[in-house]
């Protein structure tokens, strides 16, 4: 059976997936924070991890990207033989 993917919809998932990145840190990333922050004995260093903590949390709710890089996005997708995508585009 051929899956037909509109071309409306591929834009709307990776335009959500990069909005979610550019919101969130991952889970592991900050809990390894938080034990860098407990452990940590220098008030200096120690400042610098809360604010980064502090800030990632501000990006998470306010929905505001966590840093204003001008990097580029490469996206892998994995498509099947049977998969078939509906655009007037070309994928170049």
């Amino acid at each position: 059976m051929t899956v037909i993917i509109k071309e409306a919809d591929l834009i709307e998932s990776i335009a959500d997936a990069l909005q979610y990145i550019s919101y969130y840190h991952p889970m592991d990333y900050i809990k390894a924070l938080g034990v860098a922050y407990e452990a940590e004995q220098g008030p200096a260093a120690k400042d610098a991890i809360a604010q980064i903590l502090t800030n990632s949390r501000m990006c998470a709710e306010g929905h505001r990207p966590i840093c204003q890089d001008t990097g580029i996005v490469t996206i892998f997708v994995k498509w099947g033989q049977d998969c078939r995508l509906e655009s007037t585009r070309s994928l170049q």
